[in-house]
């Protein structure tokens, strides 16, 4: 068996350790570290993120701008999109396949059989190598929420950072921004600095009582630090300790300054000295995918009437929607916009669907066989009709979605999920 299906094999047989996919609890978590020796108490020092939309993106950005400092950078994030290490970064490469299967066999015979979740095992995995593997920074993001999220254990990071937060996950996180953002605000820490983006006022609310209860130094943007676009193509960050001036951020919209000033301020409060110049390389080098991710190669840009783009995109919530609308009303002004859907069950489908209603010229509704939580065709198709979406239509592929346009210029965007998008690189990397 090859690494990659050993892994997967290996993954399948820690996935039926607990019934539920997500139940939010760290007994389990820290039961498992200590059987493991407690890793988690071994690693370089922690920039910790939480939020809704855009967490990926600002430890994206910090990754970029560290390692062109020349650090080492450990990095975690989730989900994966094509492969599972694609969640693992050591030292500025992805895990190896052969070393993680490894760990995997080590904290399946670790935990023996007892409860635990599958985002548990692989944060308990990816605490492992971190450990074992030197480097300067480790860059964590949360998975779901922040409070009993698996990587809630990290008893003092340098900072932790919040990015935009709105309705997502409500099942698990509460109906409410303000129950949202209390749950993303307790990754804080009691003399450790908490940056955020500028928040909805409910949420901020909520920040900000919870910081001054537990001690943490609260740094606000347009209050501590700002980011503001600078002409022609560049950025401008002023924060306690830097100043720093860069190219645009490599990843498209206007919502991207925001991202990557979170990231820099970050920076600037974790103590790392970062140069002039690791701020501009970096932010030249951001790559983050299936976010606002133009395709350029596969069997979808042949379909495609010629002239055409095809882009990406797995945001999948409210505050997605509102950021893609206002990309594609910013800079996709120019051809029509048509969308080809997969979405999630679990997902508030119609909020994400309405901004976009304003800015898209036709919604196509497909499935995704490969998770039994997606929608089915017509009921999405349905609930986009709901939301205002224009020309609705079912298809069963997005080849087939996209073979039936025509005309002179026009992009497309696979959109509404990160499993969907996975398949869709999978396919056309």
């Amino acid at each position: 068996m090859n690494p990659t299906a050993a892994v997967d094999a290996a993954l399948a047989r820690l996935t039926g350790l607990y019934p539920k996919l997500i139940d939010l609890s760290l007994d389990r978590m820290r039961r498992l570290l200590a059987d493991l020796g407690n890793p988690h108490e071994r690693l370089a020092p922690v920039i910790h993120v939480a939020g809704t939309n855009g967490k990926g993106s600002t430890v994206a950005t910090m990754r970029a701008v560290l390692e062109a400092a020349g650090y080492k950078v450990h990095v975690y994030t989730s989900p994966h999109l094509v492969r599972f290490a694609e969640r693992i970064r050591l030292s500025g490469s992805l895990i190896d396949e052969t070393l993680l299967l490894e760990m995997l066999e080590h904290v399946e015979a670790a935990n023996a059989g007892k409860p635990i979740t599958f985002f548990e095992v692989t944060t308990a995995v990816a605490f492992l190598a971190f450990a074992q593997v030197p480097a300067d920074v480790v860059l964590l993001e949360v998975g779901l929420g922040g409070r009993f999220d698996a990587t809630n254990v990290i008893a003092r990071p340098r900072v932790t950072a919040l990015s935009s937060i709105s309705m997502d996950h409500m099942q698990y996180l509460g109906n409410t921004l303000a129950a949202i953002a209390g749950e993303k605000a307790a990754i804080m820490k009691s003399g450790v600095p908490c940056v955020s983006v500028a928040q909805r006022r409910e949420a901020a609310d909520v920040i900000a009582k919870a910081a001054a209860e537990i001690g943490a130094p609260l740094k606000l943007q347009n209050h501590h630090w700002t980011v503001a676009e600078r002409e022609p193509e560049g950025l401008a960050f002023s924060g306690e300790n830097n100043q720093w001036q860069a190219p645009r951020p490599g990843l498209p919209g206007r919502h991207q300054y925001d991202n990557a000033g979170l990231a820099l301020a970050a920076l600037d409060q974790s103590g790392i000295a970062i140069p002039p110049f690791a701020v501009r390389a970096g932010m030249r080098k951001v790559e983050w995918p299936a976010r606002a991710q133009r395709l350029k190669r596969g069997p979808l840009l042949d379909i495609l009437p010629r002239g055409w783009e095809l882009w990406l995109d797995g945001g999948h919530n409210a505050g997605a929607g509102e950021v893609i609308a206002a990309l594609a009303a910013d800079i996709w002004a120019d051809a029509p916009l048509h969308l080809v859907c997969s979405m999630l069950t679990t997902k508030a489908a119609e909020d994400y669907l309405r901004p976009l209603s304003h800015v898209s010229a036709s919604f196509t509704a497909v499935p995704n066989p490969g998770n039994d939580m997606a929608f089915a065709p017509a009921d999405l198709a349905a609930v986009a009709a709901a939301a205002g979406m224009k020309e609705v239509a079912v298809a069963p592929d997005a080849a087939h979605a996209i073979a039936r346009l025509s005309g002179a210029r026009g992009r497309v965007l696979v959109c509404g999920s990160l499993y969907y998008a996975g398949e869709i690189l999978r396919d056309n990397a």
